[in-house]
């Protein structure tokens, strides 16, 4: 479903944190924050976990929601997909993800 690609490329169905709001999964939940939490050195609680895609409808996490840096300038610019901006190939917070993900780059050229 292309509305689960994110502003930035991800495929949101990959995302564990999508996954365990998906399917109302705790122990996964509980696991995606204490990952989370190690990674970005900051205390994030299993209830934060619950996100139903960065361009769909829905719950987000609060990175997402609000910190996200490409998703805000998304919002800001009114675009529904990096994809089509015309600033992306030259981006540096698109190229936080492109640079470590081809599977984002490649959702980058589809037409959504």
């Amino acid at each position: 479903m292309k509305e689960l690609i994110a502003y930035c490329g991800l495929d949101c169905e990959k995302c564990e944190a999508f996954a365990a709001t998906k399917n109302n999964d705790d122990a996964l939940r509980k696991k995606v924050a204490s990952l989370w939490s190690e990674l970005n050195g900051v205390s994030i609680t299993p209830e934060m976990i619950n996100c139903d895609g960065c361009r769909a409808a829905g719950r987000k996490t609060p990175f997402c929601e609000s910190l996200c840096p490409i998703r805000q300038c998304a919002l800001e610019k009114a675009v529904s997909f990096c994809g089509g901006c015309a600033e992306k190939a030259s981006c540096e917070k698109l190229r936080l993800i492109t640079a470590n993900s081809a599977e984002a780059r490649e959702n980058l050229d589809m037409e959504l």
